[in-house]
This record gives C-alpha cells, structure tokens and sequence, in this order.
C-alpha cells in the first residue's frame, strides 16, 4: 500500500527515546523526511545514529529543543520553518507522566504536567495548523493515552492532561472542516518503554517479585481489563499512527483510535 509519505516532511517531538523514536524510525521506513526532537542535542544524534544503523538512506533532520516551554516551542517552530519545506505531518508526541498521590501532586507539579502534555500541543498546532489549511494539506495526530478517558486514580494530573489533550485533537479537527487536513488522537495504552522498565523495576523491589513476575502480575492486578494482558511493543503503538498520517487514512478525522489492548470496555 502506497501511504503517499515518501518525501513529506514529518516532525515527532519526543522522538529521541520509547514511543517517539519507534514513531520516527516508521516514518523514515516509508520515506519520509523526519525531524527527530528531543531537547538535547547529544540525544537527538545519538536517536539519528540508531535510525541510519538500520536505514542508512533515511532522510532525517535533528532539531533539539524544549517545546514543553513558550520560548522552546517557538524556536523549534521557527527552525522546522527555516527547512523550506512544508510541513506535511505533526506527531504531537512529547510527553511525561510519573505515579504519585494526590495529595502529593504540587502546584508545579500540575504546571509542568501540562505545559508538557497540553501546551506543546497547543503551541505547535497554533503555529502550524494555519499554515496547512492555507495549503489544504496536512494531517496533525497527538499521542494521548488511554488514561484521559479512564482516569488513572495513582497519576490523576497526568490522566487529565491526557482528557484535555484529547479534547484539543476534537476541537481542532472542527476548524479542519471541508478541507484535507485532519486532526486525530491516538488512545496509547501501557507500553512497554525504558520509562516502563524502571517503573516495573521499582514495584519488584517493593513486593520482592521478580521482573518478569511483576510484568504479569501487573495486568492481572492492576489492568484485568486489558484483553491483550501483556504491554504493547513501541512499533505496535507506531504502525497505526503512521496508518493515520498517511493518504490512506483520509476519511478519519477528528477520532480518538484506540491502540490499548483493549483496557477500554464499551462499545
């Protein structure tokens, strides 16, 4: 299936590690242009590094930058600008999350969460949405999780960074109305990731499991739900965004795809 990808520029911020780099290494598979973000600069060639290991020919630009600050969203803007070529696709990947009390969630805390989560997203749409309804192009897709509309009591800010980030794809795709460019989220479940890793790491030091024991205990402790009871891989979490972003997924828009296993039950 030809995705109509090959060339178009594609920007993924938070691409350097997990989700984002898998997403990264996708897009370059099928030809396209990617920036890789991550906000430092030994990060960033060190992700490149990874991607031209397995494909050499891949065309890839590395922007470093904080876009979770006013000031790094906008020079990162400005240099995706100074590429010269529009941008067709933007993975609104960044993010952070962290397990932590309610009652032990600061002001800061909810700050940062957002600026991170939400207001990357909002900055960089605001900047680049426009430009492709002026061309009448564009697909734009943030990278949510499951979490903003089942709302994970151990990492509320978090959940509900993920509710609005949800939201904001919605409203979005409402000003893309007749046009070709589409808004889209993606509904990430748990995956597994470096940041996972430790995470899983830290709860079999507390209940003296295993590794290994912990990764099942987690599912039939904490997500009986999911009907894939095993954490799904970066590159099953990357095929179907990189699906949505292509000439193929035209029709969707304005959506919340679901890409968790099926912890989400209703119809």
């Amino acid at each position: 299936m030809d995705l109509g990808l090959e060339g178009k520029l594609v920007v993924v911020t938070g691409s350097t590690s997990g989700i984002g780099l898998a997403i990264a290494q996708k897009f370059a598979a099928v030809g396209a242009h990617v920036v890789v973000n991550g906000r430092g600069d030994d990060n960033v060639k060190g992700a490149i590094q990874k991607i031209q290991a397995n494909r050499p020919e891949a065309k890839l630009t590395g922007i470093a930058g904080d876009v979770g600050t006013a000031e790094g969203a906008e020079a990162f803007c400005t240099a995706v600008d100074a590429l010269g070529q529009p941008l067709h696709v933007l993975i609104n990947n960044v993010g952070i999350f962290g397990v932590k009390d309610f009652w032990d969630i600061t002001n800061d805390d909810w700050q940062h969460t957002f600026d991170v989560n939400l207001f990357s997203n909002v900055r960089l749409c605001r900047h680049f949405l426009k430009q492709m309804l002026e061309r009448n192009q564009g697909r734009i897709i943030m990278v949510a999780s499951e979490a903003g509309v089942r709302i994970v009591s151990s990492m509320i800010h978090y959940s509900v960074s993920k509710t609005a980030q949800i939201g904001l794809a919605q409203g979005l795709a409402q000003l893309t109305k007749g046009t070709k460019v589409t808004v889209n989220s993606v509904l990430v479940g748990p995956t597994w990731t470096e940041g996972v890793d430790k995470y899983i790491g830290g709860i079999a030091a507390q209940t003296g499991r295993t590794h290994e024991e912990e990764m099942k205990a987690y599912f039939a402790e904490r997500e009986p739900s999911s009907l894939l009871q095993r954490f799904l891989t970066v590159e099953e979490v990357a095929a179907p965004i990189v699906f949505l972003a292509s000439d193929a997924a035209a029709g969707i828009n304005g959506s919340a795809q679901r890409v968790e296993g099926g912890i989400i039950r209703h119809i």
